[in-house]
């Protein structure tokens, strides 16, 4: 078979699976990724198109590049849901569907056909996933948000910046495009579990608490740089990260270092001459450097300041110190990397408009998952021969009643040690009388080995492990995770606490032909490996795809890298600030008015949203398992990330050189649209008037204008219109930041909130929990951690299901601390064996004692 474009169909996970995607200007990415992986996806649109057809950036005959970006891979129809006619097609659509994503507003959903039991009604085992700015409950569940205010409210914003400046809004791609990772994350594991019970589910989506779970949770596992320090660390004003990835000034632009290992400190130290003055060994401790570096950097920035950044570049590499040129995303498009890797290919926006387009964000088998055809012309298809027509064969078509172990590989369910597994209460299905089941764990009894490492590898194997899968921490002493480095010298810490909960540990030295061993021997029994280690690493152990393959043929093996595993980088050290550096992110998040303002070091994008793209990419060949049989890989490069979710920006770039740049507080477009300062010290809300693409905005800007008392404005034609109001936005910001000036943060977000106005207030991260919206959906929830002080509050679910339980909260594990365990119970090995591996260094054991952090 092929696609629309000639382009050969390979087996791709999700074919069979129908969805109807009526997400309209929030997670639109959510769809085109669930298409990329083989699902037919039907975009649903009104008469006239869709709101996000007139969302720019735009081609010059209009076409919106946002939209087409977004909708590569689906189909499309026509279906006007304000119609009694049109609400009963979509009901017949809807009896032929999987999954149904929509983003109406909880007053729209009844007028639209989209209340969910009604939905359910027709066919019971449909995903409704329901996306909201807030969520369907809570007292923020009725306003209206954007990017700009998701990140305010989510706390990402109080850390963006530098030292003695406003907060920095980041680039206005990133809130959407990570929540839209995580929706389609929650889709498939509602789907999944759908699966084995029959039953469809209603997710209640929040964009606000997938951005503040997301893009640089303040609750989540953080970058091995920041040596385990806790959110109670961070300065009530923007804390100056900038020594954490130094970018200095090379002869012709920017360049960024990471210097976190120890080998990786002494590359650095024979670069530089090897300086007496840090000569002594406790300078192979990160902590250490960092406290020198006002001497250490000046130093580096004199070895960088007459070489070009192509030289430095290579000659890092020559000295094993990880380092990246600040580069722009445009350039990248034609790089020798990404031209090898196939990462762009060109797709017609508009007839004879075409732009490169990243080809999806993983690959399967070798293969990538990506443009198979552009996006739908308005109405391409004909919705009423579409109800008819019966989904393709595949793990979409029927809802049959599977055991709780359809997933796995066939061993018995083996919750994991420290997981806090419920009881049986936790699995339990509807009784023959009918009674509704409780919420379960779809993944129990699957096995997960995971290896891997700091921010990414940490997260795809929690979001396994929070749903009840048996995840298996492989770690070594002689290696360690990056992650379980902190400044008390403790073997745990909050961040590591928070990315590997849920989680077993087993000490296991794969570079011994016995460890080897019985890493297969493990793998034989499990279904998932995940690494995220320089490409080859596992090769080069024996524990590639080949070999675990021929002990489990079902295994999926996952692999996570900096720069993807083909190509000519792809040997480079890679870490998430380098990775930045070179897709262009790093200059689009600065102040525009200062060269060197480069504002990125506190975040830890896009480690945790990778984690996402890959663990629905598991979780989809997982499923295809279940029709085939037959396993696979997945592969992903986090650069290859920033470029999908940059798309529209990278399009525009293309047909407009120069257009895309760092754009700071002043949003473009319409007015207001920023950051104002409030009263108080450093008190900030976000005021954004064309944040809600599908609704009222000029009725959103009078109603503005009554509230910071400027009523003529409803009569001056200047503000008629959003281009009228983006070129005198001078005047209008004046006026809304002099009423600002007299409100809290709070008071001014409710304010506009009551209007209907789209605003929000800049919350740190020690704020979250009191905040009334996010304690009322539980974005936070205690974790049980013995070293840590209680209570160790940590993130809830990616969303509220019906039928799948909340994430467990079980404690992470100490270093080796279940080696014991697993070698009697998964190897089969005698207590004395055991202590004989241990003796060999082939097993770890774990210490006696260990300091309390």
């Amino acid at each position: 078979m092929t696609g629309r474009d000639g382009r050969p169909d390979v087996d791709l996970p999700l074919a069979g699976v129908r969805v109807l995607d009526l997400a309209d200007g929030r997670c639109e990415s959510t769809g085109r990724y669930l298409a990329d992986l083989g699902a037919e996806v039907l975009r649903i649109e009104p008469p006239g198109g869709a709101a996000a057809r007139r969302v720019g950036p735009f081609a010059e005959d209009g076409t919106s590049l946002s939209f087409a970006v977004h909708s590569i891979n689906k189909r499309g129809a026509v279906v006007d849901l304000t119609t009694a006619a049109g609400r009963e097609l979509l009901g017949t659509l809807a009896a032929t569907a999987d999954i149904l994503l929509h983003t109406a507003r909880p007053d729209q959903q009844a007028a639209l056909g989209l209340v969910p039991e009604g939905l359910l009604a027709v066919r019971p085992g449909l995903v409704v996933v329901s996306i909201t700015d807030f969520g369907l409950t809570g007292p923020y569940r009725d306003w209206t948000g954007s990017a700009d205010v998701h990140v305010a409210i989510g706390g990402l914003l109080s850390r963006s910046g530098l030292p003695g400046l406003p907060p920095l809004l980041p680039p206005a791609f990133l809130a959407d495009e990570c929540a839209a990772a995580q929706a389609a994350w929650a889709a498939l594991v509602a789907y999944a579990n759908r699966l084995d019970t029959g039953r469809g589910d209603v997710v209640d989506f929040s964009v606000l608490e997938a951005v503040a779970q997301v893009l640089d949770p303040g609750y989540g596992i953080s970058g091995s740089a920041r040596a385990g320090a806790t959110v109670r660390d961070l300065p009530r004003g923007r804390p100056d990260a900038r020594h954490l990835y130094p970018i200095f000034p090379a002869a012709d632009g920017w360049v960024r270092i990471c210097l976190l290992a120890a080998r990786q400190w002494q590359g650095m130290f024979r670069w530089l001459g090897e300086p007496a003055q840090f000569a002594a060994a406790k300078y192979d401790n990160i902590v250490a450097r960092f406290a020198a570096a006002g001497e250490l950097y000046p130093l580096i920035g004199k070895l960088f300041a007459e070489r070009t950044m192509e030289t430095i570049v290579a000659e890092a590499i020559g000295f094993g110190v990880p380092a990246a040129a600040l580069l722009d995303a445009a350039s990248m498009v034609a790089g020798e990397h990404f031209r090898a890797r196939g990462t762009f290919v060109p797709v017609e926006v508009a007839p004879g408009v075409t732009v490169p387009v990243a080809d999806g964000l993983v690959e399967l088998d070798g293969v990538r998952a990506g443009r198979r055809h552009g996006p739908p012309p308005l109405g391409e298809c004909d919705p009423t021969v579409l109800a008819t027509a019966a989904p393709t064969p595949g793990p979409g078509t029927g809802i049959p009643r599977l055991d709780t172990n359809s997933l796995g590989g066939g061993h018995a369910p083996a919750p994991g040690w420290g997981t806090g597994v419920s009881g049986p209460d936790a699995e339990r299905v509807d009784d023959p009388a009918g009674q509704v089941a409780a919420p379960r764990h779809p993944f129990t009894g699957l096995r997960v080995l995971d290896l891997g490492v700091i921010v990414v590898g940490a997260e795809l194997g929690r979001l396994f492990a929070d749903h009840g899968a048996e995840v298996i921490k492989v770690e070594n002493r002689a290696f360690p995770d990056g992650s379980r480095q902190n400044r008390s010298g403790a073997q745990i810490s909050e961040s590591f606490a928070w990315g590997h909960r849920n989680k077993s540990s087993l000490g296991l030295n794969l570079r011994d032909p016995r460890g080897r061993e019985l890493f297969l021997r493990l793998a034989a029994s499990a279904d998932v490996v995940l690494s995220n280690f320089k490409p080859g690493t596992m090769e080069s152990l024996g524990l590639g795809h080949a070999e675990l393959a021929r002990v489990n043929p079902g295994i999926i093996v996952a692999d996570s890298s900096a720069f993807g595993s083909t190509g000519p980088w792809s040997r480079r050290l890679g870490y998430g600030p380098l990775v930045r550096a070179t897709a262009g992110l790093s200059k689009l998040w600065r102040y525009p008015d200062l060269p060197d303002g480069f504002c990125d070091a506190i975040t830890i994008y896009p480690d945790h949203v990778a984690g996402r793209v890959s663990a629905v990419a598991v979780l989809a060949l997982l499923l295809r398992r279940r029709r085939t049989g037959r396993g696979g890989t997945v592969s992903a490069a986090q650069i290859e990330t920033i470029f999908y979710q940059m798309g529209a920006g990278l399009a525009e770039e293309y047909l407009r050189p120069g257009s895309v740049r760092a754009e700071g507080n002043d949003r473009r477009g319409d007015a207001p649209r920023g950051l104002f300062a409030c009263a108080g010290d450093d008190e900030w809300c976000v005021v954004d008037i064309g944040g809600d693409v599908s609704g009222d905005i000029d009725g959103a800007f009078g109603r503005l204008a009554d509230v910071v008392g400027e009523p003529r404005w409803r009569d001056d034609p200047r503000f008629a219109t959003a281009a009228g109001r983006d070129a005198h936005r001078a005047e209008i910001n004046a006026a809304v930041g002099r009423w600002t000036a007299t409100c809290t943060p709070a008071q001014a977000a409710r304010r506009l909130q009551e209007h209907g106005v789209p605003a929000g207030q800049m919350l740190r991260v020690h704020e979250l929990p009191a905040d009334p919206q996010l304690a009322a959906r539980r974005l936070l929830v205690e974790q049980d951690q013995p070293q840590l002080p209680a209570p160790l509050l940590t993130l809830g679910g990616e969303a509220h299901y019906r039928g799948v339980a909340d994430p467990l909260t079980g404690p992470a594990p100490l270093v080796a601390e279940h080696t014991r365990l697993l070698a009697e119970r998964l190897l089969g090995r005698s207590p004395a064996e055991v202590d004989e591996l241990v003796a060999a260094g082939v097993l770890e054991a774990p210490r006696t004692t260990a300091p309390v952090a």
